[in-house]
């Protein structure tokens, strides 16, 4: 990313937007469905583009222990203080996800939500370790349709392409959906 985005998105934090610590129903749901069975212990998590940390906190608060990446410093600071002020702690890290080395066979879980760079798919499906989960929820190009959100297609997902993307993976969720949000959403597994 560039200067200019990583500005961008301290802004868009600053000024209110992206603010809210409510997780996404895709990670409620997925966490009593396949994360509590496979890891009754909690073991490592990085959530990917992770803003002001509300999936980060809520395996924080599970005790995961978790390590948040974004290019936002000041969403970073945010995720930081909520997470001092709820008595949790998680390792907040300002990155540039496409510069950023994610160490192979590291963790048991791997959240992205609503980003997308498809240049990191290999990258992630390597960070994970055998066993390990991925959940991934972005948006689809059917959000075109529908207005807000992101309209360059390279933010948009093609029909079933991040079920492609992820193929080598055991796919234990896939869904598509046009409501209020045209989003994918995955769950899976590395054997």
């Amino acid at each position: 990313m560039t200067t200019r985005e990583r500005t961008e998105w301290d802004r868009r934090y600053r000024v209110g937007s992206h603010r809210s610590l409510k997780p996404d129903p895709l990670l409620v749901t997925a966490y009593e469905e396949f994360v509590v069975p496979s890891f009754p212990q909690p073991g490592q998590a990085l959530d990917l583009a992770g803003g002001i940390g509300r999936h980060a906190i809520f395996l924080a608060e599970r005790g995961w222990d978790v390590r948040l990446l974004d290019i936002s410093e000041t969403a970073l600071e945010a995720a930081r203080s909520e997470a001092g002020n709820r008595g949790l702690h998680i390792s907040a890290e300002p990155a540039d996800l496409m510069e950023t080395r994610l160490p192979r066979s590291s963790f048991d879980l791997i959240l992205n939500f609503f980003y997308l760079e498809r240049a990191l798919f290999r990258r992630i499906s390597a960070a994970l370790r055998p066993g390990g989960l991925l959940i991934f929820k972005t948006y689809t190009c059917e959000q075109l349709k529908l207005g807000g959100g992101p309209s360059h297609p390279m933010h948009l997902l093609g029909n079933n392409e991040l079920l492609h993307a992820f193929a080598r993976l055991r796919i234990l969720h896939y869904h598509e959906s046009i409501k209020d949000k045209a989003v994918a959403e995955l769950v899976a597994r590395k054997e």
